[in-house]
């Protein structure tokens, strides 16, 4: 039986990892809205430059040269942005994880406790629905572990192909670079 001391503690606790997520998901949304304005000051530094560099220009030639010269930097630009908002996500999202797996290993240990206290003080006679209880409990214990490991191996692939991706999208963009100055 659960006395008033573990609810309180368990509501402290819960709170606790409430605020936990809370103040991860606000570091993370800081960080991407610190991105956003750092890209959005360069791309307006950018859009400056061109500008000047556009009316500089004295016949359309210089105007084809100046696109191409400039698509293939802004297209890595853009990977590379891609790829930290990426890792910002996959870092906030790993914290948030490892809190979520902490208190889901708190709360299975918890309610462990209890059941083993609880098949402590069965009556005379219920052994065996005690040990079928204790088996069927152990079980799904493992089937929570096997999930969990399963979610894990999905979520580190879908990392690792989006590491892949963007790891891509930059190579190919300076490839182009490297192709195109070497013609």
């Amino acid at each position: 039986m659960l006395t008033v001391e573990q609810v309180l503690a368990a509501q402290k606790s819960n709170l606790g990892t409430l605020f936990g997520f809370g103040a991860k998901a606000v570091e993370g949304f800081e960080k991407l809205a610190q991105l956003n304005l750092q890209a959005g000051r360069a791309t307006l530094e950018e859009l400056a430059e061109a500008s000047r560099a556009v009316l500089a220009l004295k016949d359309p030639q210089e105007l084809v040269a100046l696109q191409s010269a400039t698509l293939e930097p802004t297209a890595a630009k853009w990977a590379g942005y891609a790829g930290q908002v990426y890792a910002i996500v996959a870092a906030t999202g790993a914290e948030l994880r490892q809190l979520a797996e902490q208190r889901a290993a708190e709360a299975q240990q918890n309610l462990v406790a209890v059941v083993e206290s609880t098949l402590k003080n069965v009556p005379g006679g219920s052994e065996n629905a005690a040990a079928i209880m204790k088996t069927a409990f152990a079980a799904a214990n493992a089937a929570f572990d096997n999930v969990q490991t399963a979610v894990k191996q999905v979520s580190d692939a879908a990392d690792a192909q989006v590491q892949t991706m963007t790891s891509g999208m930059n190579g190919s963009a300076n490839g182009g670079t490297r192709t195109k100055r070497a013609a």
